[in-house]
């Protein structure tokens, strides 16, 4: 580990050289209480910086001269100063930033495909910063997630610790992920693209919640996440986040960037995680914890070019080694069946960029490919994938007059093989492979300032599938500066490969049955977005933002895990499947240096077939989350406090006679951390995951069913092949990892240091 340290630090070290001696420091701040990352620079120049986590600044090497400078963030009004630089010349400027009223005024990329102000946006579109994730810190962007209002990380599985990613109640495989608006995960990659990202590199999370078919394609269905990494000019020299917790785990994040010549510019960053210490606290002798050994690095370029046109590359190699299962086990059991475990060996690489063409037109030609390569045994059962996805696109921005016109086409090419039946036909193997051509219109017609109305359509072909036509429609009105209404109208679709997707086919503990050949989801939305804000007299500043949602799927594909326990049957929906809700965000800013985000989600997702409804399985039908943060200015310490809550949810269990709860009990994860900075540069933060010590555990008789015979090899089976009651099996179960909701690690401390050097 001090190698990797000492090799990471040693590429950091390059290129940077001080030129001129002249600085400007000073400290941002609002109503007396520091504002942490806020983007300060000299206008028509490269310089620039981030105020750290308490307010200071420093811009060094500057040139003599006069200079506008300007501080930037949400929630505050642009400042903006002319300066005069001298020669030597060491001065301080302290900025008073003023709360804007347009105050969620930040750029916003993802509902559109084109830069426009999150105010002005006509699709709603949630945008989270890194100080809202270092509130509760994480191994991962996955993990972190658990802190947005409607999404929920899903675990899939108590042995390996697998899972997705459900908005507003819809299972993973619905959810889209991107970095830099590039779509780099699906399938295969749903959790693994989430892992390894260094947060240091990270400038905003995008979230759109509701189907974005039109403008992305399939997989976008009920949602979808845009991971934005900074650029060169917000981005820290260097950065370094690394945190230890009481089980064992290990975290290590570090991010710079340097000049390649006078062209180029670079961010490197790098992700380090380990976890190999096995605890079991639920005495199954199963690990409570999927042991890991995980490492990233991302690296991006940004080129300079003639008229400041767009040219950047970026690449992310990620690599890890987990497993879990029974504690004695060791490598030399990999795929047997004497000691049950499961390993998985992941490969992944990924390679996405934008290139401006050299036109008077605005033309931008967008790429991204990934490789997806798994070695995996779940028990005795070997699951060996790979899968490749290629995706450019090139579009046309362009206005003309009150209407701003976005055009494109796009190409898509997917290939999947494993070593299943999922690839397989009578003349042995035949791997997936499909190519998929595209094209999309969008127009944003601006009536006037209160008024606005987009409209877009994409055309897909699938030679599997022909024809797929997604629409799409979206009117803002802004009744006043302080209170704007959305309301979204959008189709989405979505092509299913089964085993990408679905972690209990690969247990061994079930057969998967397909009934028929299956078609393509399709789903319609309807989204009512309400955005308020409110200025107080005495400084406080509120925002509510609310939203009631409903979906209407077509040809749902539905895993059936209660006809048969030892089955796990496929079908096209005969019927219909709902999700409806509503959503509501409160975020408030009190004078006292106080700030309170809270958020609660109201769902009923249900599939109907025969006239019988049913509750979708794994999804709850309330949450909330909530975050506290109060800062003690004299002692240089802040309190977080974070925490969520789920209500019921139906629960796969494997029959009548299971004695495992089939429907989950309201719970909830509570954290709270302290974080000193006192220290230039550095910050020291420690607290407790989980104050609760809630795991899916409690109140049941186990988790994993049949755990003392994971190859079910004591169990008897009837010729119909169902598992028949014997004195040592008296409920008739089979091994079955698949029954849990949330997660399995109990209370746990946690100690980390920040250093950032701007």
């Amino acid at each position: 580990m001090f190698k990797i340290l000492f090799f990471a630090l040693s590429i950091f070290s390059v290129g940077i050289i001080s030129a001129q001696n002249s600085t400007t420091t000073g400290t941002i701040s609002s109503n007396g209480l520091p504002e942490a990352y806020v983007n300060i620079f000299l206008k028509g120049t490269e310089i620039g910086t981030a105020s750290n986590e308490i307010g200071q600044y420093e811009l060094k090497n500057l040139s003599p001269g006069k200079y506008t400078l300007i501080a930037s963030t949400i929630g505050f009004e642009k400042y903006y100063r002319t300066i005069t630089i001298k020669e030597g010349q060491n001065q301080t400027i302290d900025i008073d930033l003023k709360p804007a009223t347009e105050s969620l005024d930040e750029m916003v990329v993802t509902g559109t495909l084109k830069p426009v102000s999150r105010l002005e946006s006509p699709v709603p579109v949630e945008v989270y910063k890194p100080t809202f994730f270092k509130k509760n810190p994480t191994a991962s962007i996955f993990e972190a997630l658990q802190n947005v209002n409607g999404v929920r990380p899903q675990i899939n599985c108590n042995v390996c610790n697998t899972g997705d990613i459900h908005i507003n109640g819809l299972e993973g495989p619905y959810t889209l992920v991107l970095i830099d608006g590039m779509p780099i995960v699906s399938g295969l990659g749903t959790v693994y693209g989430l892992s390894g990202i260094p947060n240091s590199l990270i400038e905003q999370i995008e979230i759109v919640k509701g189907p974005a078919s039109t403008l992305y394609g399939s997989e976008a269905v009920g949602g979808l996440i845009n991971i934005i990494t900074k650029n060169n000019l917000t981005a820290p020299k260097f950065s370094g986040d690394s945190f230890i917790t009481d089980w064992g785990e290990y975290n290590l994040d570090l991010g710079t960037k340097f000049n390649m010549g006078k062209k180029a510019n670079v961010l490197l960053g790098l992700n380090y995680f380990k976890y190999d210490n096995p605890i079991d606290n639920n005495r199954d002798n199963f690990t409570d914890l999927t042991l890991q050994d995980r490492i990233s690095v991302f690296q991006k370029w940004s080129f300079t070019r003639k008229n400041a046109r767009i040219f950047s590359l970026a690449g992310r190699y990620f690599y890890e080694d987990r497993w879990g299962g029974e504690l004695q086990w060791t490598p030399e059991f990999r795929g047997g069946d004497d000691v049950y475990g499961e390993s998985i060996y992941t490969r992944r690489w990924e390679v996405l960029g934008k290139y401006q063409l050299p036109v008077e037109e605005q033309l931008m030609l967008s790429f991204s490919y990934n490789d997806h390569s798994q070695n995996s045994v779940y028990g005795n059962v070997p699951y060996l994938a790979d899968q490749r996805i290629g995706f450019t696109q090139i579009t046309w921005d362009k206005t003309l007059g009150k209407h701003s016109l976005l055009a494109g086409t796009a190409l898509r090419y997917n290939y999947y093989d494993d070593n299943t039946t999922a690839t397989a036909d009578s003349n042995g193997n035949k791997p997936d492979e499909v190519v998929i051509p595209s094209i999309f219109l969008q127009d944003e017609i601006a009536f006037n300032k209160k008024h606005s109305l987009l409209m877009g359509a994409r055309y897909d072909y699938d030679s599997r599938h022909g024809s797929i036509f997604t629409p799409r429609g979206a009117y803002r009105f802004k009744f006043t500066d302080n209170d704007i209404l959305r309301l979204n109208a959008g189709t989405g679709f979505r092509v299913v490969n089964l085993f990408t997707e679905e972690h209990a086919a690969l247990t061994g503990s079930r057969d998967v049955i397909i009934t028929e050949e299956l078609k393509p989801e399709r789903s319609f939305n309807i989204n009512v977005n309400y955005l308020k804000k409110i200025y107080g007299d005495n400084g406080t500043f509120v925002t509510l933002d609310a939203s009631m949602f409903y979906t209407n799927f077509q040809n749902v594909i539905l895993p059936d895990y209660d006809t048969n326990p030892n089955q796990i049957i496929y079908d096209n929906l005969n019927g219909k499947s709902i999700s409806q809700g509503v959503s509501a965000n409160m975020d408030i800013v009190f004078p006292n240096s106080l700030k309170l985000m809270i958020g609660g989600t109201l769902q009923d997702v249900s599939n109907t077939e025969d006239g019988v409804t049913k509750r979708q399985i794994l999804t709850e039908s309330y949450s909330a989350n909530w975050g506290l943060t109060y800062s003690v200015r004299p002692w240089n310490l802040t309190i977080d406090y974070t925490g969520n809550l789920y209500g019921p949810m139906r629960l796969p269990t494997l029959g009548d006679s299971d004695p495992r709860r089939d429907s989950s009990p309201t719970w909830s994860i509570q954290n709270i951390q302290f974080s000193y900075n006192a220290i230039k540069n550095l910050e020291i933060y420690a607290g407790v995951k989980n104050l609760l010590n809630w795991t899916p555990n409690n109140g049941n008789p186990f988790i994993i069913a049949r755990a003392n015979d994971p190859f079910d090899k004591e169990v008897a089976f009837d010729s119909n092949g169902n598992a028949v009651a014997t004195p040592n099996n008296p409920n008739a179960l089979t091994f079955d990892p698949s029954y849990v909701y949330g997660p399995n690690q109990g209370i746990k401390s946690f100690l980390g240091l920040r250093y950032t050097l701007n």
